[in-house]
């Protein structure tokens, strides 16, 4: 499938980018043994755990995250979020069983079996590589793999919206007309399985960071599940003027619900949603050093796919085994890969970053 030049150009110059920013937190760690003297691997000592300072409730929550500790966060918060009226009328029946398989099907079925089987397999393809980064002290790990693991995410992302290939994919995350935890988890299965964090963290525990990779698991989870809330949690950091640099930090670090609503507006005509970029998951900083990004500071006054058709919910989940039946739908089987408004977004056109100061702060 052949990509707009411009737009390949670009994919291929921020690519070369990312390369020195995942070396740079390695990079980091060897330069600060060399200043000190130190040889940890010399020494080397037993697993690190979860940071003690930890509270009791939050440190159970991180070790138990797979199981119950993220699904235990979205249903408290999901049940805010109904309590507040917050889906209105628009989770109808299709809605309901597609976000509930989506919630269901990865933690139940995939992520385990995928884990299982890593396990499995990775003595056999590194036989030598069992705790062999254990000596890895904990937060520089924390570092190297939050690094590794939301950039790769960002790339996976992005290339799923500007690869006309790959968005079908992708598609089913973007239907939803509503943002809140129902949603949250609402993914192709496709998509689901090729999702890097899946294999990283299972790889990362072989070879010993396995509390890193679960405390930087835990930290994600909560800042893009936070992004993700109906709650603007964040409007207070904008408004409140001893909270604002504070504010200005934390948008420009990592997602929030302004900057990743904006993400999932149905337009991007009123200057507020930006369909075509705010791909951050954890971090938003991506979006700022690659001109993805734009911050407002206002929420988007409608969500979803424009010409979305209510398409069944085994077709959102399951394309391209099962095929929609609405003709003229991305996801039915003469479909067109991209409809006219999600076009490919011509980023070298676009500024680095692009401030919008809202009307009322």
């Amino acid at each position: 499938m052949k990509i707009e030049q411009a737009v390949s150009k670009k994919i291929f110059r921020d690519a070369s980018v990312s390369m020195l920013l995942y070396a740079t937190p390695v990079l980091l760690m060897l330069l600060s043994f060399q200043l000190t003297g130190k040889q940890p691997w010399l020494d080397v000592q037993p697993l690190e755990k979860l940071p003690s300072a930890l509270p009791g409730v939050l440190s159970a929550v991180f070790k138990n995250l797979s199981t119950w500790g993220l699904p235990l966060i979205m249903i408290v918060v999901g049940v805010v979020e109904f309590a507040y009226g917050l889906y209105d009328s628009r989770w109808n029946r299709n809605e309901k069983i597609l976000d509930v398989v989506c919630f269901i099907a990865p933690k139940l079925v995939i992520r385990p079996f995928i884990a299982y089987f890593g396990l499995k397999l990775l003595p056999l393809v590194l036989p030598g590589g069992k705790d062999i980064f254990s000596w890895v002290p904990f937060w520089w790990a924390f570092l190297i793999i939050a690094v590794a693991d939301d950039l790769t995410q960002y790339w996976y992302h992005r290339l799923h919206h500007q690869v006309p290939f790959l968005w079908r994919f992708h598609w089913t995350h973007h239907s939803a007309p509503y943002m809140g935890m129902a949603m949250a988890s609402r993914q192709n299965v496709i998509y689901t399985i090729f999702f890097s964090q899946i294999y990283l963290t299972t790889t990362l525990t072989y070879l010993g960071l396995g509390y890193a990779a679960l405390f930087v698991t835990g930290v994600k989870s909560l800042i893009t599940t936070a992004a993700h809330s109906s709650i603007k949690w964040d409007k207070p950091f904008y408004t409140i003027n001893w909270l604002k640099p504070i504010g200005w930090v934390m948008e420009r670090l990592i997602s929030t619900p302004a900057t990743h609503h904006a993400h999932h507006a149905d337009t991007a005509d009123d200057g507020v949603g930006n369909y075509k970029g705010n791909f951050g998951n954890m971090f938003f900083i991506w979006d700022i050093l690659f001109g993805t990004g734009i911050i407002t500071r206002q929420y988007p006054s409608g969500y979803g796919i424009k010409h979305y058709r209510q398409e069944e919910w085994y077709a959102q989940f399951l394309w391209p085994i099962f095929k929609s039946k609405k003709e003229g739908s991305e996801l039915a089987a003469n479909g067109p890969e991209v409809a006219d408004h999600i076009a490919v977004p011509q980023h070298d056109h676009q500024p680095l970053l692009t401030t919008i100061q809202p009307a009322h702060e």
